[in-house]
């Protein structure tokens, strides 16, 4: 009989054997419709991913074929018995409602604890399956040209995307979603701006999410077959494998935008006034005019029709309804090439809001106050760039500090910029959002009353 320390040793030696068994997947590149010309090339990399980090092995692989062929090769190896036997499931740019035979304990398998991981086309699978839909998080709705994206982390701590730094630079094919909530995901990657038009809006690339017990990983990126290849959408890869098949750590709470005060401005007496999640506090400047303004991942946008990269349509203002007459109010905004807004303290002195990054200040240019004074310095950012304002009005004397660079040093307002409410210059009036003729995106609007 062993002596009861090494009988102990060897128990622990098993049982890190045991955990250090590499998870089982099936490997589902199986198409319905349009099939990827880098599914082999994705086949090869999450096969050797497996292989070289050992946190799991493909068993098993559904090719099917293009356009359903061998949908009996679904049928046959997606089926809850052969399901039962896995840790979970890789769908690697499938697409179309594929023949797994019964969905329903396919989703219960799921949420009864297993992984479930996709890439790009995947969220254009299951069109006709509204639960494989939720499950996901989002569907696929439509793309434009590939085109160069700085994604921006939105949890630098979770293992997919720990390794890619503040943003991730990649070419690819983006997907545009529909049926996407981001109250029901944890967000990874993302945009704040369309990638092809530049227009405001909240674009999602990667996410998280849970269903019941089990984790879902998605990644819309990898088109192309030098997005499979390249070392670091691997690491981001490997990183949502891993935690999906509960190898790793990391937060699934879906993303709840806000606006929150930092501790100095909330000492100071500063107070939002847009709350990251609803219009309340605001109104149309005409009730019965068209409607853009909507919420989307804590930002305020003005989103009008438009044709591609063209506007054609029109907005109303939106106005704030408590009035302020001498304050400090600090924003920050967002536009597309060519956008044409303003922000007007009180209703009346218009900040203009511009698209001239790189050209002379002049007096319809960014950061002026219109009609009165260009702007002192040119401190315009690109397009696509989030901008900061901090303005003070006291009296008829206003102060502007765009990106940290102070324009306009205590100047003499006497009169409304134009597009004005009306002409009480020197009494209390609203915060006014330009919105009839340019697209712009606002967050994290605060203001101080000056007593």
């Amino acid at each position: 009989m062993l002596p009861r320390i090494v009988v102990t040793l060897v128990t622990a030696a098993l049982l890190s054997t045991v955990e250090a068994a590499p998870k089982k997947v099936i490997l589902v590149t199986a198409t319905k419709g349009f099939r990827h010309s880098s599914i082999p090339t994705a086949e090869n990399v999450v096969t050797t991913l497996g292989k070289t980090s050992g946190a799991f092995t493909v068993v098993d692989v559904v090719r099917g074929g293009p356009n359903g062929q061998d949908d009996a090769e679904v049928r046959e190896k997606l089926t809850l018995d052969r399901l039962n036997a896995v840790d979970g499931v890789i769908f690697a740019n499938t697409t179309g409602d594929l023949a797994i035979p019964d969905r329903a304990g396919f989703l219960k398998w799921l949420e009864a604890g297993h992984g479930f991981i996709g890439m790009h086309s995947c969220s254009d699978t299951f069109h006709g399956f509204p639960g494989f839909i939720e499950m996901l998080g989002g569907e696929f709705l439509t793309h434009d040209a590939q085109v160069g994206i700085q994604a921006i982390n939105q949890d630098p701590k979770h293992p997919a995307t720990r390794d890619l730094g503040p943003t991730y630079d990649v070419f690819d094919e983006i997907y545009i979603f529909k049926s996407f909530n981001r109250n029901k995901v944890h967000g990874l990657l993302g945009l704040d701006a369309h990638p092809n038009h530049k227009f405001p809006g909240d674009y999602p690339v990667a996410w998280c999410r849970q269903a019941g017990t089990g984790r879902i990983f998605y990644t819309s990126l990898g088109h192309r077959e030098d997005v499979w290849t390249s070392a670091i959408y691997q690491k981001h890869l490997l990183g949502g494998i891993r935690w999906a098949l509960g190898l790793d750590s990391g937060s699934a709470q879906p993303d709840q935008p806000g606006v929150a005060l930092s501790a100095a401005e909330k000492s100071e007496g500063f107070q939002p006034l847009f709350d990251g999640k609803t219009l309340n506090g605001w109104k149309l400047r005409r009730p019965d005019g068209h409607a853009p303004w909507l919420v989307e991942n804590g930002v305020l946008i003005n989103r009008l029709e438009h044709q591609g990269n063209k506007i054609t349509g029109h907005g109303t203002d939106l106005v704030s309804d408590t009035q302020f007459r001498d304050f400090v109010v600090r924003y920050e905004y967002l536009i597309p090439p060519g956008a044409n807004s303003g922000f007007y303290l009180r209703g009346r002195h218009e900040i203009q809001i511009f698209d001239d990054h790189g050209k002379k200040p002049e007096m319809g240019g960014n950061g002026a106050l219109y009609s009165v004074a260009p702007a002192s310095m040119m401190a315009s950012r690109k397009p696509g760039e989030w901008q900061s304002v901090e303005a003070k009005i006291v009296g008829n004397r206003v102060t502007v500090v765009l990106n940290g660079v102070t324009i306009h040093d205590n100047v003499e307002c006497t009169r409304g910029s134009g597009g004005h409410l009306d002409d009480k210059v020197d009494q209390p009036g609203p915060i006014l959002l330009q919105g009839d003729h340019g697209e712009v995106a606002f967050r994290n609007i605060r203001i101080k009353p000056i007593k």
